[in-house]
């Protein structure tokens, strides 16, 4: 007789509805399939609008991230020197325990400030997300950050002419006649947007894309300009002047719908074509051309990326750039307009997560993007950061001064936990690692910064070993700091009930409930054939016009966006801010750093997540560095040879690939790739700057100057 334990399993086989977690404007919804409660794939939800049925090499093979050999699944203490990635099997109660102990100890000595939170989009979940640890470190009252990685600057600057809008409606693209992708390499960073694109240029539509470097999407294109890094609002200057001097502006559209016109002709009037073309190194004919284009084919539309910030005067050529659709009124028609961020239409609750009230007035902010020079004292900090929190975010591979932050880790009397889902280079610096659950494992409900769908991310497996989610994890936290708030007793569902404001009207319609049964809605706003957000003005800024003279700058000076900075509007920037757009050239030059070194987004990585998972790995390759030929045989470089690429601050080694898509005197190295997989233990980061743009602290990632030779 056959035992029941004997006898053959029937396979139970199910599919549930998740969405994406990376920091992508895609969003992508997904629908998992499990088998006996192992996740056995993920795909493409077929019925999504923007997703179709694919996903990208980024994120096609998930379930492999959640059964990654080297993940953390249990919480571990560190028994070897700092780095050196060895540790020990540790329960949770002594890992919260020694945290709690660790904080009490710094704070009583310190004062709460010498904590530090360390977060940004490992998941861009609302629940799990960029927030889910802001109202715990305000209570406790450790020292706010500002995370100004990605798009702050060009957030400011939209803000300030504007306003918080949607702008163009992505779907919307497939109406558009005239499409200039400026900045944004659409195809490897925004994949599912490109057959909107594409639709519209088999419709013909005229696809221009301006970026120094021929990529993916810039050899799909009618039209490409390739432009000196840094040196885009000059162009966008330029258009002004020959929009405005030939007349090719809209004159109804700027008299009832525009404020500062006057003043922006006067300053436009400044900056010719040929004064451009010697900043930018197109010829003023083409500017001309592009400028002519662009005013009289209706409906014309622009799509920016987030690298349009990344230089010194990255927020001013957002400012100009964000005047040309309503000096030209391509707000009137279906699909022209501006596309920045369409997360602006997701009535996102975030107070609800983040409780500003709870923070300590008068606490101090400092930002991330300075994490080096925090941790090896340059800043001179009072008190000292001595305990260190990282979550979502791997700051050894998407900080600059890479160096400097490998000797902050690396200082005995910092105290630092990382939560995460295998031993990052930033994990291997950490007294306590905790193990941290995927998407898969999790709630979650999605914004999105690329369209206009919420999607709602059901848990499809059970937490591989002792993982739990980040929203777990400051509930445990909470508890054994003695916090006794409401807040950190609600339940996942709970918080997914006051993630969004469900009265808001764009969410008519929509529901938990609704979710769990679609995956995913589009927000209650006019179909992609009839939105026309800005058809007769409207604009969310102070005046209700766009603000070519911007009120907000005038009266605020430098900003950054609250959302950048956990809700605190204290300690901003300031200062005095020339309110019509003008040009700020690149700040770094160098003699003997000659090369512009710019460190796009990879192909497949998502800034450094997938940068240990082995198919992503073989697909973006080691670390590389593209130059030109004529840059490559002034210094003996061959294709496929091994070079240094350096300057006062660091340096890496990489790979060389000798090619026409870069103008002389640039070099390209993608970002992503992880220290402990390059050939000398760093990436580009050893080398890019530590200063910030000219508007909202953001980055100035573009902004470097390295020299390259052979190793």
């Amino acid at each position: 007789m056959t035992a029941l334990e004997d006898l053959p399993l029937t396979p139970t086989t199910t599919t549930v509805r998740a969405a994406c977690p990376h920091d992508c404007p895609d969003t992508c919804a997904m629908v998992v399939t499990v088998e006996n409660g192992v996740a056995t794939g993920v795909r493409g939800d077929p019925e999504h609008p923007i997703t179709r049925g694919g996903l990208c090499v980024k994120v096609n093979n998930y379930q492999d991230k959640v059964y990654n050999p080297d993940r953390v699944l249990h919480p571990m203490r560190r028994v070897g020197p700092k780095g050196s990635g060895r540790f020990e099997q540790i329960s949770w109660d002594d890992a919260l325990d020694t945290i709690a102990s660790e904080f009490r100890a710094r704070i009583a000595e310190h004062g709460a400030e010498t904590v530090m939170p360390v977060s940004y989009l490992g998941t861009q979940g609302i629940l799990n997300g960029l927030s889910v640890g802001d109202a715990f470190f305000h209570r406790l009252g450790a020292t706010i950050t500002e995370r100004t990685y990605c798009d702050s600057g060009s957030c400011t600057a939209y803000a300030a002419t504007v306003g918080a809008t949607a702008g163009v409606d992505p779907e919307s693209i497939v109406h558009s006649k005239y499409i200039i992708i400026w900045a944004c390499n659409m195809v490897s960073t925004n994949l599912h947007l490109w057959p909107v694109v594409a639709e519209a240029q088999k419709r013909g539509a005229k696809v221009v894309v301006i970026d120094p470097v021929r990529h993916k999407t810039a050899k799909r294109a009618d039209w490409y300009i390739p432009i000196r890094p840094g040196t885009d609002g000059a162009l966008a200057l330029a258009m002004m002047n020959v929009i405005i001097s030939e007349g090719l502006h809209d004159e109804d559209y700027v008299r009832e719908h525009t404020v500062g016109f006057d003043e922006l002709a006067e300053r436009a009037a400044q900056y010719t074509p040929e004064w451009a073309s010697e900043e930018t190194g197109i010829p003023a004919e083409d500017i001309r051309t592009l400028a002519r284009e662009y005013a009289t084919t209706d409906p014309s539309m622009i799509r920016i990326g987030v690298a349009i910030e990344r230089h010194a005067g990255g927020g001013q050529t957002v400012r100009s750039i964000a005047c040309l659709p309503a000096l030209t009124g391509a707000w009137r028609h279906v699909g022209g307009g501006l596309l920045q961020l369409p997360l602006w239409a997701h009535p996102v609750n975030w107070p609800a997560f983040i409780h500003p009230e709870m923070a300590t007035p008068g606490t101090r902010i400092v930002n991330q993007y300075l994490l080096g020079r925090v941790l090896t004292g340059e800043m001179e900090l009072d008190p000292p950061i001595t305990a260190l929190v990282v979550y979502n975010s791997n700051p050894m591979v998407v900080c600059p001064e890479q160096d400097k932050l490998a000797r902050g880790l690396s200082r005995e009397d910092l105290f630092t936990v990382v939560s995460d889902h295998v031993l990052t280079d930033t994990a291997r610096h950490a007294d306590i690692v905790l193990p941290a659950t995927t998407q898969l494992e999790q709630h979650d409900i999605m914004f999105s910064w690329g369209h206009f769908y919420v999607t709602l991310n059901t848990p499809a497996i059970a937490p591989e070993g002792e993982a739990i989610p980040n929203t777990e994890l400051f509930r445990r936290l909470a508890a054994r700091m003695g916090f006794d708030d409401p807040y950190f007793r609600l339940t996942d569902e709970e918080l997914l009930e006051q993630s969004y404001d469900w009265s808001s009207p764009v969410m008519e319609g929509i529901t938990l409930e609704s979710l769990r049964e679609t995956g995913w809605a589009r927000l209650n706003l006019p179909s992609p054939d009839e939105y026309r957000p800005h058809a007769e003005g409207g604009f969310p800024t102070p005046s209700g016009k766009t603000e070519f003279r911007s009120s907000a700058l005038e009266a605020a000076g430098n900003f950054v966006v609250p959302l950048f900075r956990q809700l605190s509007e204290e300690y901003q920037p300031g200062g005095v801010v020339d309110p019509l757009p003008h040009y700020v050239p690149p700040r770094e030059t160098s003699d003997s750093h000659p090369l512009n070194l710019l460190s796009p987004k990879s192909h497949a990585f998502l800034n450094s997540s997938a940068g240990d998972q082995a198919m992503q790995k073989r697909v973006q390759g080691e670390q590389m560095v593209t130059l030109h030929p004529a840059d490559a045989a002034a210094r003996d470089i061959t294709d496929g040879q091994y070079v240094a690429v350096y300057n006062d601050r660091g340096r890496f080694v990489a790979l060389a690939r000798v090619s026409d898509e870069v103008a002389p005197g640039v070099a390209v190295a993608p970002m992503g790739a992880w220290p402990k997989n390059a050939k000398d233990q760093s990436t580009v980061n050893a080398v890019n700057p530590f200063v910030f743009a000219d508007l909202g602290n953001a980055p100035t990632f573009s902004d470097t100057r390295v020299e390259i030779a052979p190793v």
